[in-house]
């Protein structure tokens, strides 16, 4: 354990005496500026770190920012001169009793490079507000003598379950991420979808942007206007419009209430599957941004179409395999089991996830 007076020794090496410029890596991508802050300097406290936003002194790509702001791989962040106050000691992150236990329990795959976990349904990838435990905090269970710890390499949406990958070293992440980033990963998701699309397989092309609580606005909106927080689609043209491109196929079904749909995303933009199936009018089973129908649908009188009773009221939506070169060699190829929920719909209608999956054998675009 060292002493005090050595870790502030170490938090004023690592706080600059002056404004110090930091590259964003392909790792931090996505990170709340906020986060970031936290993360970089552990031992100032978080009062400071969000005065010194608030007054303009941290500037992202010479722009000023909000606590909120998301950063993107290749940003630079200005920080200026952060100095230990007298007797203040740094803040010693402490891991939560269990979450060692926890993410072992997760764990698919390990090597000396990568973790693959199986990310349960309802427990957040990341920290935002409100959130307290997530996997990201819940790694600090893993951290070395030297504070270095598993780094995220994509991220899943709360209520999706299923594989995620962690690289156990930031020089690990940064490849794995251009892997991810140059479409060389290969990611299948299943899902259960009301309705059954026609034709029973093809491709979903839309341009996608992000809703008015999305982003940067997010702390401003309204409780209760879910809609706000959704992708939506966009036209070609508009400046936060970005392409989206998912392939499907319909494994099996029951006609003509609802499909076991798998999924295989080109692109990765927020939301994608979810907005996609709402799309094309299969909204994913469970789905509580994508799929509220009003109440006069007339899907929701109709009982040879409306969802049958007893499906448990959670996303339907399982991150089912993950295949990608592994950058010292060979293939990392695992696939997460079905979550509780979705093995219980499964049972009720009779599918069988070992029938064979079409997906698997679709072209890349």
């Amino acid at each position: 354990m060292p002493k005090n007076g050595d870790a502030i020794a170490a938090v004023a090496a690592a706080a600059p005496d002056k404004a110090a410029v930091y590259e964003i890596g392909d790792d931090e991508a996505g990170m709340r500026l906020d986060r970031w802050l936290r993360r970089r300097f552990p031992a100032i406290s978080n009062s400071h770190l969000m005065k010194i936003v608030r007054k303009g002194e941290v500037r992202v790509s010479g722009r000023r920012a909000d606590v909120s702001s998301r950063l993107e791989a290749g940003e630079s962040v200005r920080v200026p001169p952060l100095r230990l106050s007298i007797g203040e000691g740094p803040a010693v992150k402490r891991a939560s009793p269990g979450d060692l236990e926890a993410i072992r329990a997760m764990t698919l795959f390990e090597d000396r490079d990568v973790i693959v976990l199986n990310k349960p349904y309802g427990l957040a990838v990341q920290g935002g507000s409100g959130t307290k435990r997530h996997i990201d905090g819940m790694l600090e269970a893993l951290a070395d003598k030297d504070g270095a710890r598993p780094v995220l390499v994509h991220r899943l949406d709360r209520d999706t379950s299923g594989v995620l990958l962690l690289a156990k070293s930031r020089k690990m992440a940064a490849d794995l991420g251009e892997i991810f980033r140059s479409r060389g990963a290969r990611k299948i998701y299943w899902a259960l979808v009301e309705g059954v699309p026609k034709p029973a397989e093809g491709r979903i092309s839309m341009f996608l942007a992000k809703g008015e609580g999305m982003g940067e606005a997010r702390g401003a909106r309204r409780p209760g206007r879910t809609d706000l927080e959704r992708m939506r689609v966009a036209r070609h043209g508009e400046a936060d419009a970005q392409h989206s491109l998912t392939l499907y196929a319909v494994v099996d079904k029951v006609a003509p209430r609802l499909a076991w749909l798998s999924m295989r995303p080109i692109t990765g933009r927020t939301h994608q599957l979810r907005a996609h199936c709402e799309a094309i009018g299969h909204p994913i089973v469970g789905d509580p941004k994508y799929n509220v129908k009003a109440s006069n649908d007339p899907a929701r009188r109709d009982p040879l179409r409306a969802v049958p009773p007893g499906i448990e009221p959670k996303l339907h939506l399982l991150a089912r395999r993950l295949i990608l070169p592994h950058p010292r060699g060979g293939v990392i190829d695992v696939t997460a089991p079905l979550p509780d929920h979705m093995r219980k719909s499964f049972d009720m209608f009779g599918f069988d996830e070992r029938e064979r999956d079409p997906i698997e054998d679709a072209p890349d675009e």
